[in-house]
């Protein structure tokens, strides 16, 4: 009767052990699964087509005395009006900006300033249109102007896409499936399953022309090409089981 007394406690104690022993290793494993994880990065990338033009230029005249400067310029001006008409702009997308004017100096040998020896008035002037096109042509072409004695210098044309806000959200979404589509492969291949998202930080917008490999840490935002390449990046951790 006695040894049948000392078995039973020992049965509970290994019993007993072989229990905790089980939670302990569950508990371990449960432990190291929560501490492994994945990391993964994604992009995205859409091609999107410039739907605002817009024309920057100056005009400037040069005369003995300002108010001869001054009227030099309004000769000219309508002869660039004249001619932004004929290529289908309409007058009221033609902003003409404030008349600046400045003297100009003459100089001696030694750089010592002498006195004014004319005076220069500018005006900037500013060509929006939906048609990106005609903007392109036109920067190209209006160089003529000097031809009809209009002193015109026409700087690079600028090209907006108006929809940008909405294509930001759509290709930060793309991106961010991308980078669990691409965890979800690696776990498939070592055997796990993907778990829950833990963290995600969205790269920088790069906005640059088409086809170009630019990047900056700051971000692109391309205005000189009509056909627009829009790049997001997300980085994501995620638990794996």
């Amino acid at each position: 009767m006695k040894s049948n007394y000392l078995v039973i406690p020992a049965l509970i104690i290994a019993v007993a052990a072989l229990i905790a022993t089980t939670i302990v290793a569950i508990t371990f494993k449960n432990i190291k699964s929560e501490n492994q994880s994945i990391n993964t990065t994604g992009s995205a990338r859409k091609v999107v087509v410039s739907d605002l033009g817009v024309l920057n230029g100056s005009l400037s005249s040069t005369a003995g005395s300002p108010s001869e400067a001054y009227q030099e310029l309004r000769r000219q001006s309508p002869f660039l009006i004249d001619y932004l008409k004929e290529k289908g702009f309409e007058e009221n997308k033609i902003e003409f900006k404030t008349i600046s004017q400045y003297p100009n100096y003459s100089y001696n040998q030694n750089g010592q300033q002498m006195g004014i020896v004319s005076y220069t008035a500018t005006q900037m002037i500013s060509i929006t249109s939906s048609d990106v096109e005609k903007i392109r042509k036109t920067s190209v072409d209006i160089g003529s102007l000097v031809e009809q004695g209009v002193n015109f210098v026409v700087f690079a044309p600028e090209y907006y896409y108006s929809k940008i806000g909405d294509i930001k959200i759509e290709i930060q979404a793309e991106a961010a499936k991308d980078a669990m589509t691409r965890g979800e492969r690696i776990a498939e291949a070592t055997g796990r399953e993907l778990g829950a998202l833990r963290r995600a930080r969205m790269g920088v917008i790069q906005i640059t022309p088409e086809n170009s490999n630019m990047v900056s840490d700051q971000g692109i935002n391309d205005v000189s090409s009509i056909r627009k390449e829009i790049t997001a990046v997300v980085n994501a951790d995620f638990s794996i089981e």
